[in-house]
This record gives C-alpha cells, structure tokens and sequence, in this order.
C-alpha cells in the first residue's frame, strides 16, 4: 500500500442496519434463556472441562495455563486450520474425536465442555463469545473483544446474558490482575493522589511480533486462507495495531481516566513493515472533559536501542505523576508517594491471575463479571483512534457510538 493511500474499511452487508435495529437485537440477546440441560453447578475442587477456539502459539500457551492451573480438564478444541488443532490436541491431550476445524468447527465443541476459551482472531470475537454464552457456557475472552462498534457492543450484551444466567465472562487483560498497577489506580481514584488531572502520555513503542506471518501473507495475499494465517498482518481480522496490540496502554488510560474521551484526532502510517494491510505506526490526541488532554504514540519497528520503549503511561495531576510500565516500574510520584514496584513477569502473571480468578468465580458461583464494562470501553477507544487516524480528522466519542459499520474480512470460499 502507498503510504499516502488512505486506507478504506470494507463495510459488509450488515452495516445498513440501523443503530435501532442492532441494539434492539443486542437487548434481545441479553434476554436469552439458557437450557436447563446446560446449567452444571460446580462444588470446590471440581474439574471444569473447557474447550479452546484459537489454537495457535497464543491459545497453546494459555491451554497450558489451564491445565496447569489443576481445575481444568482441556477436553475439546478449535481452528480453522487442522495441522494448529491437531498441534494444540497432541501437547493437551485432547481426543482426535474432539478436534474441529472450519469456520464454524467451534460450534461442535459446545456440547462437550462446560467452559470455552476464545484464543481466535479479533474479528471473530464477537459472534464466538455470542454463540457460547447462547449454549450456557461461561466464557474467557482474549483482548481485544472485537474489531468495530457492533462487535463491542455485542460483547458488552454477552456479558450481560451471562451475568443474567449465572455465567462467569471474562476478558484476559494481565495489566488489570497486577498488584502494584491495582493499589496505584486504587491511590489515584479514591484517594485523590495526583490531585486533579493536568494531562497525560502514553506510548506503545516496540518490535514487529508478526514477522513470521511475513512468508504466508507475501505467498497470496488475495487467498483468505493465507489471510487468515498472516491475520496479524490483516487489518479486519486484527483490527490493526491499535486494537490488537496498543489495547494494552489505551486500556490503561480508560482505566485512569474511568470515563471516554470527548474526541480524538491523529494520524498513523505504514512506514516500516513491507507488507500487509496495518498501519506500523500511529499518533494521536485524546481529549477528554475538563481541558484534559493525552497523547499517544506507538510503533511496531525496529527502534535501534532508543529508550524509553514498551508499553507506558504517565498521568500528570496538580499533586503528583503516575508512571507505569507493562512489565516495569509502577509508581506515584509527589505529594502521595507511592513506591509501588515490578511485575517484570506480568505478562505470564497477569494470565495465570486471570485464569485463577475464572476458576474461583466459576466455583464459588461469582457471576459478576467486572471485566466486561472496562474492556468494551477500552476497545471502543481504540476504535475512535483508528477511525481518527485512518480518516485524518476529529472524531467525536457521540459519532463513533452511532458508527454501525460491520467490518467484512471478505472469508468467500473458506471451509464452514
């Protein structure tokens, strides 16, 4: 793509609904009655079957975790491609008889377990997450929820047909199971430790993680099954940079500031990566109520040892500064000195925490879901930046919540 072509999203047909009519569907769904012959109760100590929906590097990772954990039983499993099925059922254990592929193979896994981890691409989200908490079954979720408004949206209605049900649904991001980053937001929003927000910065500034999906993508980029294994590279199925990777710091900012931005307005580019349909880089202003503003910038190139990188946030106040890093120091400078401390191991951390906290809320039957709320909003920012940056204008929070544009990956031909 030239770096002056403006890219364009690919609305399907779904996006002449109304926003009347998509809320209306999202209101009925969270009214939906699960089948007693799907409700299973659970003592302590009990196993839970799951079945994972995404088995590549991501979804072998965290299938570990679950059976690492010791309350799970990994019964059943899910992708597209056979040879990541049958990867991720030899290391787990997991019978041939209870291996599906296709689009729609993680339909089939429904009947065999009581819990489903959803480890698919982005844009898949939405509809998997809808489909099991319709069979009654509670519902781990991988960051980011969905790659456009409806697909948040759906999640958000989800959550609240599982809370109805009595289902767990949870959203897997690691920052918001860490201690030091839970007592500084803890400090900052009850305690009023940085005083009253001047303004802020945050920064995802790192490496290219899709580098291995160069040879499948550069192969046809035109075959959907190419597409799919390069999905990283794929800014439908990803959702681009900002939403797949940035999520993490853009959460973090929804999570101190605790309300949506009023506007954003940037811009963004692909200058480094030779291929795919993502931007490499973005920039962009947030502003929120009260004259508050936050920068953000990120990138996924090389960065020739410049320091700082990863993944950060600073919030200045009239009475102290927040500082934290993914992986590093988290800490209240000022008049309410925090020291805080490391999680240098946050991103397996932060996993194992959450799939703890699935087992416990499953167990002890605590449907309340806290993850839902914060991750929808979180996701929806990221969208309001895309939108900025791709269209080279402001874009109001009240115009992205009218935004029913369903994203089309263009799937034609692919097996069910």
């Amino acid at each position: 793509m030239p770096h002056a072509q403006k890219p364009v999203l690919q609305p399907s047909d779904s996006a002449s609904l109304s926003r009347r009519q998509f809320m209306a569907g999202a209101a009925a769904a969270s009214f939906a009655i699960v089948a007693p012959g799907a409700v299973r109760t659970f003592a302590a100590n009990a196993k839970i079957n799951i079945g994972m929906v995404g088995c590549g590097g991501r979804g072998t990772w965290i299938g570990r975790l679950f059976r690492d954990h010791g309350g799970y039983n990994v019964v059943a499993a899910a992708d597209y491609f056979e040879d990541r099925a049958n990867r991720f059922g030899d290391e787990l254990g997991v019978p041939a008889s209870h291996r599906y592929t296709g689009l729609k193979g993680y339909l089939k896994l429904m009947d065999k377990v009581d819990a489903v981890v959803i480890k698919s691409p982005p844009y898949f989200h939405p509809e998997q997450a809808a489909a099991a908490v319709a069979a009654g079954k509670h519902t781990y979720v991988a960051k980011p929820i969905a790659v456009d408004v409806p697909g948040c949206l759906s999640i958000e209605a989800s959550g609240k047909t599982a809370r109805k049900n009595k289902r767990c649904f949870l959203i897997d991001f690691q920052t918001r199971a860490d201690p030091f980053y839970i007592e500084a937001l803890r400090r900052v929003h009850q305690e009023s430790a940085l005083g009253k927000f001047a303004f802020g910065e945050c920064t995802y500034h790192a490496g290219d993680p899709f580098g291995g999906m160069y040879d499948a993508w550069r192969s046809d980029p035109n075959n959907p099954e190419n597409r799919m294994r390069a999905w990283g590279l794929d800014r439908v199925l990803s959702g681009d940079i900002i939403t797949e990777q940035n999520i993490h710091t853009l959460d973090v900012m929804n999570w101190i500031m605790d309300e949506p931005p009023l506007w954003a307005v940037g811009s963004g580019g692909r200058k480094f990566r030779p291929v795919g349909t993502c931007y490499d880089t973005f920039s962009l202003l947030f502003q929120y109520a009260n004259d508050v503003a936050i920068t953000f910038s990120s990138r996924q190139s090389n960065g020739y040892g410049t320091q700082p990188e990863g993944i950060r946030n600073r919030m200045f106040g009239t009475e102290g500064i927040l500082e934290t890093e993914y992986g590093g120091q988290v800490l209240i400078r000022g008049d309410h000195f925090y020291r805080g401390g490391k999680s240098p191991g946050i991103y397996k951390d932060g996993a194992v925490a959450n799939v703890k906290t699935f087992y416990d809320s499953i167990t002890t039957g605590n449907f309340e879901n806290p993850t839902v709320e914060c991750s929808v909003r979180s996701n929806l920012i990221t969208v309001l930046g895309r939108m900025a940056a791709y269209e080279k204008r402001m874009v109001t929070w009240n115009e992205l919540m009218s935004n029913t544009e369903k994203l089309d990956a263009n799937l034609k031909g692919l097996k069910a």
